[in-house]
């Protein structure tokens, strides 16, 4: 779900768990204080972390069809109005990064974002000889020392090729917030040779997406939506978030094979420089 985390401080760590205690007996008025701003979101749940005199609560909304973010800054702010009325903890900020927004951040990478979407494929050893020039071995040992054990020297959260490519593209033409490319990149690309093709799948962790609301409203970017046959408000409502989402992991998943075919067969170079680009 959509996420909003306040920082709150209060008087050392007995009353941080005091109040994280108050939390957990007291999600229900907090649901309802919540869910009096919206006639479409919906509070998942609240997750206390404490570090010292701070206690952010990470606040989990199903916000449907939109993105989201201003839907559950708003109804955050109502319920973190009880929690003031109601305990000893002053609210320092509405946003205390442990969301975490538009920034690389492992708790989106672990706890999930926006919506936790994954494709998968298994193309027939044929097929990844004819079109990518390479075997399902090669292809699976650049993933592993590249997508894999590359990324963990790197230290890097995306343990991908260029997901962020797939994701940019479509926020820019499904009028998404650009910004949210950052947590789009949390993604993971699993590839195995197995004895009757290559199976690859994408799992990204963190895609921020909406149909309603913001720039989905934009001329061009509601035709694209249109286009792809999921505008507006689905039904069940979310329904088109979700398949927005399913498309976007889909191409990811896509353009990965297409990079990692290309390292595998060595013709990367050679394609940017007859391609020029």
């Amino acid at each position: 779900g959509m996420t909003r985390a306040p920082v709150f401080s209060v008087a050392g760590v007995s009353e941080a768990a005091a109040l994280a205690d108050w939390v957990g007996d007291n999600t229900d008025a907090l649901r309802e204080a919540a869910e009096s701003t919206t006639s479409h979101g919906e509070l998942q749940s609240v997750d206390p972390y404490v570090v010292g005199d701070s206690v952010f609560l990470r606040f989990s909304f199903d916000t449907k069809d939109a993105m989201g973010m201003n839907m559950v800054t708003i109804a955050t702010q109502a319920a973190c109005d009880v929690i003031e009325d109601e305990t000893t903890a002053s609210l320092v900020s509405l946003s205390g990064n442990l969301c975490s927004d538009k920034k690389p951040a492992a708790i989106n990478a672990v706890e999930g974002r926006g919506r936790t979407v994954a494709a998968d494929v298994l193309l027939p050893t044929e097929v990844v000889q004819e079109r990518f020039g390479t075997t399902p071995e090669a292809i699976a040992a650049v993933n592993t020392r590249k997508n894999l054990v590359g990324s963990a020297k790197a230290g890097s959260l995306g343990f991908n090729a260029h997901v962020a490519n797939v994701v940019a593209a479509a926020f820019l033409a499904t009028g998404q917030d650009i910004a949210q490319v950052v947590e789009g990149s949390n993604a993971i690309t699993s590839v195995e040779a197995r004895e009757d093709g290559l199976y690859a799948s994408v799992t990204i962790a963190s895609l921020e997406v909406g149909t309603v609301g913001g720039g989905t409203k934009l001329p061009t970017q509601a035709e694209a939506l249109d286009v792809l046959g999921h505008a507006g408000g689905g039904d069940p409502a979310g329904s088109n978030a979700d398949a927005l989402a399913e498309v976007i992991a889909t191409g990811a998943l896509a353009g990965e094979l297409s990079l990692l075919g290309a390292l595998a067969g060595r013709h990367l170079a050679s394609a940017h420089e007859e391609h020029g680009r």
